[in-house]
């Protein structure tokens, strides 16, 4: 609690509040200034348009209703200015608060990860009182349940779209988040985040699948193919071979790249706790080494401390040699990016592996769209990859080679021709 001693003629006031109610009278003040300054430049802007009397067209008409707000610091009680515009084809709408707008974006951004953390319907309201007052608005059931309803409804029509952007990488995986996926509990989310040709990130699936088998990545692969989707030059994931194969068999032309932490962490293990460190370290050099001959070299000292006597965690890092090296074939800008699947996994970092099933298993669509929510608000955040100009060299057909351009010889193909 925060107390306020104020003057007074006769007698000291003390006056004590709490700091989440100063919040509180904070963003309601802010909010009402910030409304009447919208106003006053909506009038601004057109206080030249007169009619035939020479009378304002735009003027203010009083203020609306008062209504409650929930926002990030709480509810709060706003009237919005209103505005007369008399021109037949204009309607003065509030953008920082819109008719029928009850809670702010953060908070409604809020709701899916509560969902998929386990919180029930009815139990909304409860858990977000304390932290937003009392009065929380657009918060009851009834409200959450028709909230869920509209969203399932756009992942719906997102499900249907025609893809006409064309990926230059994408990364794949599957998300185990062990909460509202039905009474099945080997379900996962299939996950593809996409590259466009101009660098930017974007979500292109959130699919349901069982244990990321083969044919659950087919079925999801052949239904983006037919909506649109062409084939990336490069796809990057971890180990399941469900995938892999069905990535072979759907788009036959992209490159594979292996997820280096989870080969990293498959490695290890395989290895006695007590020599982790030392092999941890060598696998960092084969993944973050300047050419692919300096990785190589890293893995030859690699098999020869462990190869005696831990012969599987040698042949682990050695299996899939080719896929761990696919990235050098790319422009050295992009690996940071290419190497992991961490794009997918941080997005999910709050939820995956941390959250205990509830009662009631809930519904695997429902947990879909809540998902999808989710990663759309992420994808605001989802800054270009790092070079993303040499994605036009590749596509063009420049090939690289440790991550630089391959110069040829003009002369010796001519001669070779």
């Amino acid at each position: 609690m925060l107390s306020i001693v104020t003057p007074n003629s006769n007698e000291v006031q003390e006056i004590t509040v709490s700091l989440d109610e100063i919040a509180r009278l904070g963003a309601q003040r802010m909010l009402a200034e910030a409304l009447q300054l919208e106003v006053a430049d909506y009038l601004s802007e057109h206080k030249e348009l007169r009619d035939d009397n020479g009378r304002a067209v735009v003027v203010r008409n009083g203020m609306s209703i008062k209504r409650k707000v929930t926002l990030g610091g709480g509810s709060v009680e706003v009237e919005v200015p209103r505005v007369n515009d008399r021109r037949d084809d204009r309607k003065y709408t509030s953008k920082i608060l819109p008719p029928y707008m009850r809670k702010s974006p953060n908070v409604e951004a809020l709701l899916p990860v509560l969902y998929l953390k386990g919180l029930s319907t009815g139990d909304f309201r409860t858990a977000l009182t304390d932290i937003l007052g009392e009065g929380v608005s657009g918060l009851s059931p009834a409200s959450i349940v028709n909230l869920k309803k509209s969203w399932e409804g756009e992942f719906d029509d997102w499900k249907k779209r025609f893809i006409n952007t064309n990926y230059a990488y994408i990364w794949a995986d599957g998300v185990y988040v062990k909460v509202r996926l039905g009474e099945d509990k080997r379900q996962c989310l299939l996950v593809l985040i996409g590259v466009t040709n101009e660098g930017v990130k974007e979500l292109i699936a959130v699919e349901p699948g069982h244990r990321e088998s083969q044919e659950s990545w087919a079925v999801l692969l052949r239904d983006l193919k037919k909506r649109g989707l062409s084939a990336p030059l490069l796809a990057v994931g971890d180990g399941a071979l469900g995938f892999w194969s069905a990535l072979k068999n759907v788009f036959p032309s992209t490159k594979a790249q292996r997820c280096w932490v989870h080969k990293i962490a498959n490695v290890l293990d395989k290895l006695p706790k007590k020599i982790q460190p030392k092999a941890k370290e060598l696998l960092h050099e084969m993944m973050y080494s300047e050419t692919a001959a300096d990785a190589l070299e890293a893995r030859v000292r690699f098999n020869v401390a462990f190869s005696p006597k831990y012969e599987k965690s040698v042949e682990c890092i050695t299996k899939d040699w080719d896929q761990l090296m696919a990235y050098y074939s790319f422009p050295a800008a992009h690996w940071a990016h290419l190497r992991t699947t961490n794009p997918i996994e941080s997005t999910f970092a709050t939820i995956k592996l941390r959250t205990k099933m509830t009662k009631g298993a809930g519904s695997t669509k429902a947990a879909c769209a809540m998902a999808f929510k989710l990663m759309q608000e992420a994808e605001k955040r989802w800054n270009r990859i790092r070079g993303y100009e040499e994605i036009q060299r590749l596509i063009s057909g420049v090939e690289y080679k440790d991550g630089v351009v391959v110069i040829k010889d003009s002369r010796r193909e001519a001669a070779n021709t």
